[in-house]
């Protein structure tokens, strides 16, 4: 059995069981039959569904940053840029989906450089808000790496606009948070909003 930090608890049987009836009672509400062949095994495969796209509850971030912290004399700025973020809007249960751009400088510690994008995974796979999701992350590398600076910007599609309420495809929210060097020096804030934006791959 593995012991992997990555590594989370999947909900048990009959938890899973419990979900999926409720589920079937939503196929029900809406006016579904869920005895058809179509629909037999929808409410156990969305309760499998659900069990994973919130499976963020139960990492720690914290740990993942610490599993690979490593003493470098760097003071300029690391960015991991266009992370793919998918999650789940605490409103609706719809998905919003799209990129993160993260930055930091380091104070005498670096992180391996997987370990941003597991971290923001782990905070995306929860019900959220794309505000609350970029400080939980702008925060989460302040504390354990300490830096110069953190800088955190994310860029979403949700789909509770386009497939409902206002309907308005192709809308995108851009949320920020900065610390440090970052929030206090225009050009180092700058600086990093070029390094996001430029294409230089």
């Amino acid at each position: 059995m593995s012991n992997s930090i990555y590594d989370y608890p999947n909900l048990t049987d009959e938890q899973l069981n419990e979900l999926a009836g409720s589920y079937k009672n939503v196929l029900t509400y809406v006016g579904e039959n869920p005895e058809r062949e179509g629909l037999i095994k929808t409410p156990m495969r969305a309760a499998k569904s659900m069990d994973f796209l919130t499976h963020g509850y139960r990492q720690d971030p914290k740990k993942i940053l610490e599993s690979a912290l490593f003493h470098e004399d760097y003071r300029q700025i690391i960015v991991v840029k266009d992370i793919e973020i998918y999650s789940l809007c605490e409103h609706h249960l719809l998905p919003f989906f799209g990129k993160a751009h993260v930055g930091y400088i380091p104070n005498g510690t670096i992180v391996g450089l997987s370990k941003i994008p597991r971290v923001v995974e782990c905070f995306a796979r929860r019900l959220q808000l794309q505000e609350r999701l970029t400080t939980q992350i702008k925060d989460c590398i302040q504390e354990v790496l300490n830096p110069v600076g953190v800088a955190v910007v994310i860029e979403c599609q949700h789909l509770c606009m386009s497939m409902r309420g206002i309907q308005k495809q192709n809308s995108v929210t851009t949320t920020s948070e900065f610390t440090g060097a970052f929030q206090k020096n225009v050009n180092t804030r700058q600086e990093f909003m070029h390094l996001i934006g430029a294409e230089l791959h």
